[in-house]
């Protein structure tokens, strides 16, 4: 991947939540007679995850018969449903089906890679002799037999997805609707996005690893337009878990609805944003999104390793103001972001990146763990089947601090207040950031007051970081999906924090 192109991650905007279930597989669309035809679809025949062991074993070392350091078999099936509502009807369904498998080879710093869309001997050893041509050392490694592990797991479900019938999801995506419409006579049309899926996966490789699981996941996105004749507001509000249908009885379609419909009424007075360097208190939960963007990328261990980037040769190094610790925790219980072992077979856990102000760590993958000399640390992710795995993020989030958030708020006289932010991008080498504020508001004599519009913030990962001198104690998450050349299921979190001095772009001087 070109280095120089910059990483994303949004809350997910409407095109990409319905390419997401399909892509690479086949999609049935159902639409009018939604519920009847979705209902049909659940006998559609899939293959299982049941290749056998001594299959894997003899396609692994297929893949090394040419030399190489190393080898796997990555397997995955997908099963997923999306429903759409737009101005209270249902505007389409999908059920989608994707599988397929990818064999890999390294030989030192060469990575041979190939994927079949269909699951057989044949095809497979196929995928491990094109993945073979890389190796041209000569050298014979011999593939460890593989055996089955018994790694921790950390998503559980009460409610299974493939259990719960359609007409369920509907009443889900109806009572959102309701709600949202019903929270003021200003919201003028929601719209409701449903997604579920369960992935399987098989991992196996010349290390000896067979690792096999099913990972349910929802994600579930309400919309509000408001309206007052003068001005119009689209807000937007997520809820993702790793989870069965229960997700719904922890947080309810309503609780959801009601928060996208209070920011659109919100923002209906917003006035344009002031421009300038200034102070910003940052509110608890998806604002962790900006040091996702600004601080995560850059410690991602790939482009270390081609020792680029703002945090290459600072291990141990101050990096940060002493009140900022940062973690990836891919161990979090039913987070969005949360694997019981990552793409490569290698077991979730938590890394802390920066602690108190010190670099501690960098977020590696099998290859550039080798190069760093380095532990993996289970941050090797891909997008599917079609992907081999870079160092990716799980749960990213600024730990927990002392601070109350009402005083960080009060002792602050003059900046802005960012309470929602739609995404944003960094390049991964200069470390340089820009975000969109969705929701804010000024803050005048430590208060929030007038809510404002367009503003954006521009800065450094390093400068950020270092501007941080006031950390809550109110640690929240939300979820998104972050691009990196590939998607990946995420979420982002932080307390309450201020930044001291950071420049936003605005359309008022």
């Amino acid at each position: 991947m070109d280095i120089k192109n910059n990483f994303s991650v949004h809350d997910i905007p409407r095109r990409k939540f319905l390419s997401l279930g399909v892509k690479g597989g086949i999609a049935l669309a159902a639409a009018p007679a939604l519920l009847e035809y979705l209902a049909s679809c659940t006998q559609v025949p899939v293959q299982g995850l049941d290749v056998d062991k001594s299959m894997l074993d003899k396609v692994i070392a297929h893949a090394l018969k040419k030399g190489g350091d190393y080898a796997e078999v990555y397997i995955e099936n997908r099963i997923s449903r999306q429903l759409i509502m737009e101005e209270s009807k249902f505007r389409s369904g999908l059920y989608g089906i994707s599988q397929g498998a990818g064999v890999r080879v390294i030989s030192g710093k060469k990575t041979g890679y190939a994927y079949t869309e269909e699951i057989s001997p044949e095809k497979l050893l196929r995928a491990a002799e094109v993945a073979s041509y890389v190796a041209q050392t000569g050298t014979t490694t011999i593939p460890v037999p593989v055996s089955p592990a018994n790694p921790d797991r950390y998503n559980t479900v009460k409610i299974s997805l493939q259990q719960t019938e359609d007409q369920k999801r509907t009443e889900i995506i109806q009572r959102a609707n309701q709600a949202a419409l019903d929270y003021d006579p200003r919201i003028k049309m929601a719209m409701i996005d449903y997604y579920d899926e369960v992935r399987s996966r098989i991992i196996a490789n010349s290390e000896g690893v067979y690792l096999k699981d099913e990972q349910p996941l929802l994600f579930f996105i309400v919309q509000a337009m408001s309206d007052n004749g003068n001005a119009r507001h689209l807000s937007r509000e997520r809820l993702s878990m790793h989870s069965g249908f229960e997700m719904f009885d922890l947080v309810t379609p309503e609780e959801v609805a009601k928060r996208a419909a209070r920011e659109a009424i919100a923002m209906l007075d917003a006035e344009d944003a002031p421009a300038g360097m200034m102070d910003v208190v940052m509110q608890n939960g998806w604002g962790g999104v900006l040091v996702h963007e600004a601080v995560g990328h850059p410690l991602e261990a790939d482009n270390i390793a081609k020792k680029v980037g703002a945090f290459t040769g600072k291990l141990g190094q101050k990096v940060a103001h002493e009140k900022f610790t940062m973690v990836d925790d891919g161990t979090l219980p039913g987070y969005r972001g949360t694997i019981d072992f990552d793409d490569e077979g290698t077991p979730a856990k938590r890394n802390v990146l920066i602690e108190n102000g010190i670099l501690k760590g960098y977020m590696t993958d099998i290859l550039s763990a080798r190069e760093l000399k380095m532990d993996r640390t289970g941050n090797g992710r891909r997008e599917s089947f079609r992907y081999i795995p870079i160092p990716r993020m799980t749960n990213t989030f600024i730990e927990k601090g002392n601070d109350d958030p009402a005083d960080i708020l009060a002792s602050t006289k003059k900046g802005i207040y960012v309470q929602s932010l739609s995404g944003g991008s960094v390049n991964p080498v200069t470390g340089v950031f820009n975000f969109t504020c969705r929701e804010a508001y000024l803050i005048e004599n430590g208060k929030k007051t007038t809510p404002i519009k367009g503003a954006t913030l521009i800065g450094s990962c390093l400068e950020v970081i270092s501007n941080i001198d006031a950390v809550g104690n109110d640690l929240d998450f939300g979820p998104g999906i972050c691009g990196k050349g590939q998607s990946a299921e995420v979420s982002a979190g932080q307390p309450t924090v201020r930044i001291r001095g950071i420049n936003v772009g605005g359309s008022r001087g």
